[in-house]
């Protein structure tokens, strides 16, 4: 299935009225199967739903490590994945009892929002990044979307290490994003916790709670922060960055890891 599709729009400019093609991101209803059993399904952009899954599975705890994963298939024209895997069934119960539906978009749901209840070490990852890296990377993130660049209706993420190793996620969810860099990541046997996360939206806990769960020390993003996100990473030692513009940032939390 094709992430886009192209429909007839009328386009009003100033007093013009007139027909034009446009491009639309499609939206689809991806279920998840673990070892035969439906765990959940998320509203997604048909692009990269193995490493959705993936992501997805590993954020919740439900998959410690990409190893423990014997096959993956994507079945019914991009709208299932099939997953065979050593997985933690308690993980498994406790997502369909505790889950709640996200803030995200879709309907989506994930059982680590409250940061006493987050099953989630520390972070203690020496990575850092210098300031000038880090304004310049989020600046050039915009260039490298090309679903945003179509349709200008996804959010995006990129998970950098260096400059030769990198992944990108686009997706009608913003939560989905980071499940499908870091999917990629996995999936590539790159080590996340040597890395820095970009996002297009707001870090909310649902974000703040992703990264915290992959051990990524540095979240970064060009809006703000919402008090529970900034409560999470404050806990778990994740340096959180809002407002990357230009040559400015504000630094949340756990400052260490950015040098001038």
């Amino acid at each position: 299935m094709e992430a886009v599709y192209s429909t007839i729009i009328t386009k009003i400019k100033g007093k013009e009225k007139f027909e034009r093609e446009d491009t639309l991101v499609r939206e689809i209803k991806l279920e998840l199967y673990v070892n035969g059993n439906k765990v959940g399904a998320v509203m997604a952009t048909p692009v990269d739903q193995e490493a959705l899954a993936i992501g997805y599975l590993m954020s919740e705890n439900i998959i410690e490590h990409f190893s423990d994963v014997s096959s993956i298939k994507l079945l019914n024209d991009g709208m299932r994945v099939d997953i065979e895997a050593k997985v933690n069934e308690k993980n498994i119960k406790k997502l369909n009892a505790e889950g709640v539906v996200i803030s995200g978009c879709g309907k989506s749901m994930t059982a680590n929002i409250d940061p006493e209840a987050i099953e989630a070490k520390v972070i203690k990852s020496d990575f850092s990044i210098r300031a000038e890296l880090l304004c310049k990377e989020m600046g050039q993130f915009y260039t490298e979307c090309p679903l945003y660049e179509q349709t200008g209706c996804v959010h995006t993420a990129k998970l950098f290490t260096d400059e030769k190793t990198f992944f990108i996620g686009e997706d009608i969810a913003q939560h989905n994003t980071i499940d499908k860099v870091v999917g990629k990541a996995q999936m590539a046997g790159v080590d996340v916790t040597n890395s820095f996360l970009m996002v297009s939206g707001r870090l909310s806990s649902e974000m703040v709670a992703k990264a915290v769960m992959h051990q990524i020390p540095i979240l970064a993003s060009r809006t703000a922060s919402t008090c529970l996100g900034l409560m999470i990473a404050d806990k778990f030692g994740l340096t959180l960055i809002g407002f990357v513009r230009g040559d400015t940032m504000n630094v949340y939390r756990h400052p260490r890891r950015i040098y001038v």
